[in-house]
């Protein structure tokens, strides 16, 4: 999956928002106000590569981080929670969807029950 068709994946879910509170080099993707999903992007070995962060069940994440070597502890983030996906090719799109998925739900989890509402 590239960054252009993750952005887009991402913008699709209901009442998401994209912001750049981080400058305009990160675009953050919020649901009701809470983030649950960074794009950024690198330069490695003179290309350019996405990198995403997203919110993680802590005991998966782990699994995540020794099964994949795209992925890493989260960038600039709780480490414990989030987890940054480099978007480097070897990750299948199914697994970067189902983990954008994941991510979302957990912060749909928490919102109050009036925000949640039709949301998942």
């Amino acid at each position: 999956m590239n960054p252009d068709e993750l952005r887009e994946y991402l913008l699709a879910k209901p009442a998401v928002i994209e912001e750049t509170p981080f400058g305009p080099d990160v675009l953050v993707y919020k649901v009701k106000g809470k983030m649950f999903a960074t794009l950024g992007f690198e330069i490695e070995d003179g290309m350019e590569v996405g990198r995403t962060n997203l919110k993680c069940d802590p005991d998966r994440a782990v699994e995540l981080r020794a099964d994949h070597d795209a992925i890493v502890p989260g960038y600039h983030m709780n480490k414990r929670h989030w987890n940054t996906l480099v978007l480097d090719g070897s990750l299948t799109p199914k697994l970067v969807r189902e983990l954008c998925d994941h991510s979302y739900a957990l912060v749909v989890a928490k919102l109050p029950k009036r925000d949640r509402e039709g949301l998942v």
